[in-house]
């Protein structure tokens, strides 16, 4: 990965929060909390499912950035949402925490050296190494995906 890729990748995450907050504006519990199929997320549970993958994220750069050869931890995302209480969260709180999560990240990201963009560590869903560079780019597309599941969320409660 270039400077200029990770810059665009940087300037893409930044702006996340920012289009998830005026995606979700306005809309109605009912909205949020709707569910198109019993195993499906719904909006409110996507914004929590967001939150804590920026948890994961931050993590995961950590440890690879300090650590030597580190093994990342597996997220099940469909327990962590089954399990964490993204239902009980306002939705306000759930955006505010990523943002600032994001934040923190992006302060980090925006001091590394290109050398630490090839460090990284185990991932075990995908069965090998992954690198600080990969991570970037699946955090960048992120937010970005799961908000075109929101707009098609929307559209099926309206």
């Amino acid at each position: 990965m270039t400077s200029e890729e990770l810059a665009q990748h940087l300037a893409a995450a930044e702006k996340s929060p920012e289009q998830l907050a005026r995606a979700v504006s306005g809309l109605s519990p009912k909205v949020m909390r709707h569910k198109p199929a019993p195993d499906r997320w719904s909006i409110q549970e996507i914004l929590g499912h967001l939150a804590d993958s920026e948890i994961v994220f931050a993590y995961r750069f950590r440890q690879a950035l300090a650590e030597d050869s580190p093994t990342f931890s597996q997220m099940k995302q469909d327990d962590w949402a089954r399990h964490l209480g993204y239902l009980e969260a306002s939705p306000p709180e759930l955006i505010a925490l990523y943002a600032l999560l994001r934040r923190a990240n992006l302060r980090l990201l925006r001091r590394i050296t290109p050398p630490d963009l090839d460090k990284g560590g185990f991932h075990p869903e995908r069965n090998r190494k992954v690198t600080v560079a990969e991570l970037v780019e699946m955090m960048a597309k992120h937010g970005a995906n799961h908000l075109q599941q929101i707009e098609h969320l929307k559209q099926q409660a309206a």
